[in-house]
């Protein structure tokens, strides 16, 4: 197993906790009071046992993150398992700090905690059941290997979602959206530190922090089943990870209704948004299903045909030919010559088999990526709008309530709604790359037409969102559109000049080509 791949979960923890260790939960003091200055962790004054063990646990994610990645450079300890007891260490570590962090109740921390466990009971309940009476009997070589880089390749995504999901549902969890109560509320009951969702809405808060907990804990659990090859081969071939992850998505998904807004309609938006988002991906099927209909009907052979520059077919044709003409020749040499002939022109096709799949893996890849990153963003970004949020119930607005709203309703709505499109449709990419069955040949440029297209109504859909939460002016928003259009002119420019400069280059070439075969003609002309 490289060592990289270990090191992509310290790698990305480590912001996490760096930042959670300088920017607590439950907030800082404004002022100076009775046992405490300006700036002092207000946790550490209402519950002080609480973070304590919130900073310690913290503290050991970070440490151990820093240790796992000096240990990837240092190829001595990795016989050792030094790399997976620092992973495992620090995995611990934020189960710990989250639950102590994100609760203000015993019972809550132990719920969260709770979580994780079940999540590795349901995975193992999930391979037994799926895995009894199964038997594949003796598979062939060729078989094994393949399914091996299958699982390989689908071990990858996985822990690109558990990276991804861990990152942003701990950071979430820790500060929640509307932020913390700057005092004792009287009416509620509610002390200084405890979130501000919480006071206003507590059953938003729940379903809130349950699917936030929820995503956090599978996605930890399931890192934790990546690490050991024992272990996740056959959850990965009982597809029980793909259902823990397609879980987790959800999970993010619900949080985000319940988080990015204090109002049930808003909420129920949301949702319809990404029945719209499904209803598109599901025309787009439809569309590219008419554009090019007998694509089931293909060879598998045509897929390595189109893939293969024209230069090479028409080398391989003139090769063909002059071939044939020898064989016709010695009809001897073409017995003993048909079999190796045969024998490469199989490796031949396996060899552009091979080159054809591995492109469109990486550009599957691409898409996941692109997907990650963009639900990352956007998932921050609308549980922590641009403004910021009212931190008092006055002149006519709750706390927690976006200042924007408030300010500048229409942006705040074109902001809000373009960015929550953008997170939906990145979700709808991530679950798209699950199954295997949707990647079979025949469905391979089907569904990257959908894909790619999806992804670029993504980025559109988080370039609005930028102009219009990133100023408080339209005419800014204008200057951002107008640099947009400037950067497009730019590669199409490029694009037009490389273009032209490769067709004069390919002209000068056969030019010179067909000028020195008259003189070399002359010359052996008059030799003779």
């Amino acid at each position: 197993m490289p060592a990289l791949l270990f090191c992509c979960s310290p790698l990305s923890q480590r912001p996490s906790t760096y930042q959670a260790g300088l920017n607590p939960p439950g907030g800082l003091w404004q002022g100076d009071g009775d046992g405490y200055k300006a700036g002092d962790p207000i946790l550490l004054t209402t519950s002080s046992r609480r973070y304590k063990a919130f900073y310690y646990c913290n503290s050991v994610a970070f440490v151990a993150s820093l240790v796992a990645i000096v240990l990837v450079r240092m190829k001595t300890l990795h016989h050792h398992n030094a790399l997976e007891a620092a992973m495992i260490l620090d995995l611990f570590g934020l189960i710990g700090a989250y639950a102590a962090g994100s609760c203000r109740d015993v019972s809550t921390s132990i719920y969260a905690v709770a979580l994780a466990g079940a999540v590795l009971v349901y995975v193992v309940i999930h391979v037994v059941f799926f895995t009894l009476g199964h038997s594949d009997g003796e598979a062939s070589a060729e078989k094994e290997v393949k399914d091996a880089e299958s699982v390989k390749k689908r071990r990858k995504r996985l822990l690109l979602f558990a990276i991804l999901a861990a990152t942003i549902t701990y950071q979430a969890g820790l500060t929640p959206p509307g932020g913390f109560l700057a005092k004792y509320d009287p009416v509620t009951g509610n002390h200084a530190g405890d979130p501000v969702l919480l006071n206003n809405y507590p059953r938003r808060y729940t379903a809130f922090f349950y699917c936030n907990s929820v995503s956090f804990m599978l996605s930890i659990a399931l890192i934790i089943l990546l690490v050991n090859p024992n272990l996740y081969r056959p959850a990965i071939q009982s597809n029980a990870l793909s259902v823990c992850t397609a879980a987790g998505m959800i999970g993010i998904m619900g949080a985000y209704a319940a988080g990015s807004t204090q109002h049930r309609k808003t909420s129920i938006y949301i949702f319809a948004l990404a029945g719209f988002v499904l209803s598109v991906v599901f025309l787009l099927v439809v569309l590219f299903y008419v554009i090019d209909p007998d694509k089931k009907n293909r060879t598998a052979d045509e897929p390595t045909q189109e893939g293969r520059p024209a230069d090479e077919t028409t080398q391989e044709g003139r090769a063909a030919d002059t071939t044939g003409s020898s064989m016709e020749a010695d009809p001897e040499a073409q017995k003993s010559d048909a079999p190796n002939e045969m024998a490469a022109e199989r490796e031949a096709e396996t060899k552009d088999v091979d080159e054809y799949e591995k492109k469109l893996h990486a550009r599957r890849k691409y898409l996941m990526l692109l997907g990650i990153l963009v639900a990352g963003i956007t998932y921050q970004a609308g549980l922590a709008p641009p403004g910021g949020v009212w931190q008092a119930n006055d002149g006519g607005h709750e706390a927690g309530d976006p200042v924007m709203h408030d300010n500048r309703r229409h942006r705040y709505l074109a902001f809000f709604y373009s960015n929550s499109a953008s997170f939906v449709a990145s979700v709808v990419v991530i679950v798209l790359r699950l199954p295997d069955s949707l990647h079979e040949k025949w469905w391979m440029d089907w569904w990257l037409g959908v894909m790619n297209t999806t992804i670029v109504l993504d980025l559109l859909g988080l370039l609005v969102a930028y102009a219009a939460g990133s100023s408080r002016s339209w005419k800014t928003s204008g200057y951002v559109s107008a640099l947009v259009i400037a950067v497009l002119a730019y590669f199409v420019i490029h694009v037009v000049l490389s273009c032209f400069i490769r067709i004069s280059k390919s002209r000068n070439t056969q030019n010179r080509g067909g000028t020195s075969q008259p003189n070399k003609q002359l010359q052996l002309a008059q030799i003779g």
